[in-house]
């Protein structure tokens, strides 16, 4: 009797009828890809939508996203913004957090070693992806498939995972990022990364990423902040800021020759607006609690004009009514709109247009070490509020680092310790510091995905070869 032939189940896989021919010309337009899990992923998409192809595309909400999918990604919302606000309730509130937080364990970056074998959470997340996770958002860009440049990793992992045509992009987000960024057997993996730093460049190697996928760019950030190829915008606020920073001169009068030939003709000894202060909250609405005793610590200074502090609620709701009641309750009401401003929107993109604006005419930004970290390259020093997550505590090391953030002391005691580092030029140092870091993502970016310039014309200098270097050793 004879044995029939065993055949293999097929994969679910995408519809690919109307898959159009790949253009041969260069892309005039992308497929940016983003997710709304906090301010994250979403603001570094923004400063990327005049490359975007009609939006930007929140893969876990948008109208072309199945309901089916929108559940499975409003349920990881939820959870971890209920998880990021437990972590400040004692002891249970650790213990969970704490759970949840070795799941997105990285390892110690040293020693350099082989890290490319996938955990078991590369393996659940491409086992829910082929179940049926991102598939609607892939039968829409099947339609037309223009490079897909991705701020989150699992929209960029489906697309590769679902052999999705054209290029696939993925900025990263952090300063360290967990091995789940990247896929399974990541030599066969198309999927190319946008580096913010070097040391995430090491990162990938480490998870078997090769090398020619690897490119440094920088974060991107907002146009709107950095002017055009000169800088002009960010040079003006930064020659505007350092005066703020350095009431004594200490700082500048030793400096003043070095800071003129990176900023030229912005170099300036009079400000535009008087010492400015900005706390943000994160996405999940964690330590409000710091902002107001900020505002409380700092009220003396606040009323007789000294400084202005900007609260910044983001787009949430509770968080706006939090400062509101609680600067009723200190008596600091009369202050709104004066001494005190609190930065608010209904909607994200709404948000980040007001967040950059504010940013110009702020001095130095308190906030944990999130994706906020990278805005240190626009010339602000940065007060480091505690950490919320593994990764922000690679952030944290990496401001610390490259000499621009400081460990935040007792709020209850700014008004000592923020004009004690002040009155040394200690700021002004660090925002000329922060100066340093990488300015150029967005443009980088953007140059890569239209294909303006090749990807190898960004691997030729010092950073790239000690990289290729030390990359080979392991």
């Amino acid at each position: 009797m004879k044995q029939r032939k065993k055949t293999k189940k097929r994969k679910k896989s995408v519809n690919t009828k109307r898959i159009r021919k790949k253009p041969s010309q260069k892309p005039k337009k992308a497929w940016v890809l983003s997710v709304d899990m906090g301010y994250g992923h979403r603001r570094a998409a923004y400063p990327l939508n005049d490359i975007a192809n009609g939006r930007i595309i929140v893969a876990n909400n948008d109208k072309i996203i199945s309901e089916k999918e929108k559940k499975t990604w409003r349920r990881a919302e939820r959870f971890y913004n209920t998880i990021s606000q437990l972590k400040s309730i004692p002891f249970i509130g650790k213990l969970f957090f704490g759970m949840y937080d070795n799941l997105q364990k990285i390892s110690p970056f040293f020693p350099f070693r082989d890290l490319s074998k996938p955990t078991f959470t590369v393996l659940q997340l491409k086992k829910t992806i082929n179940k049926g996770l991102c598939h609607s958002l892939l039968n829409f860009l099947n339609k037309e498939p223009l490079p897909i440049v991705s701020t989150h990793f699992i929209p960029a992992l489906a697309a590769d995972y679902l052999n999705y045509p054209g290029k696939i992009y993925c900025v990263v987000t952090d300063t360290d990022i967990n091995r789940v960024w990247v896929a399974d057997k990541p030599k066969e993996s198309k999927i190319i990364y946008f580096a913010p730093c070097s040391h995430v460049m090491y990162r990938l190697k480490e998870y078997g990423v090769p090398e020619k996928n690897i490119v440094l760019t920088g974060f991107p950030l907002p146009k709107e902040c950095i002017g055009g190829k000169d800088l002009s915008i960010l040079k003006r606020s930064l020659g505007r800021r350092l005066v703020n920073l350095d009431p004594n001169n200490i700082y500048l009068k030793d400096y003043q020759q070095y800071i003129k030939s990176k900023i030229g003709k912005w170099y300036t000894r009079k400000s535009d607006h008087p010492l400015t202060l900005t706390y943000l909250i994160g996405g999940a609405g964690a330590q409000m609690d710091i902002g107001i005793t900020i505002a409380k610590s700092l009220e003396k200074e606040i009323k007789k004009g000294e400084i202005v502090l900007n609260l910044v609620a983001g787009t949430r709701l509770d968080v706006l009514n939090y400062f509101k009641e609680h600067l009723e309750k200190e008596h600091l009401t009369s202050e709104i709109g004066k001494g005190i401003n609190i930065i608010f929107a209904l909607v994200k993109y709404e948000y980040f247009k007001k967040i950059n604006q504010t940013l110009n005419k702020s001095d130095i930004i308190w906030t944990k070490p999130s994706e906020m970290s990278f805005y240190a390259a626009l010339g602000l020093p940065i007060i480091i509020a505690p950490p919320v997550g593994a990764h922000e505590h690679y952030n944290q090391k990496w401001l610390q680092h490259v000499k621009t953030g400081f460990i935040q002391e007792n709020p209850a005691y700014t008004h000592d310790w923020l004009f004690y580092h002040l009155k040394k030029g200690l700021f002004a140092e660090s925002a000329m510091h922060a100066f340093k870091t990488h300015k150029y993502g967005t443009q980088r970016i953007e140059q890569i995905v239209l294909e303006k310039k090749p990807i190898e014309s960004f691997q030729k200098d010092q950073i790239w070869k000690d990289f290729i270097e030390k990359g080979n050793s392991y």
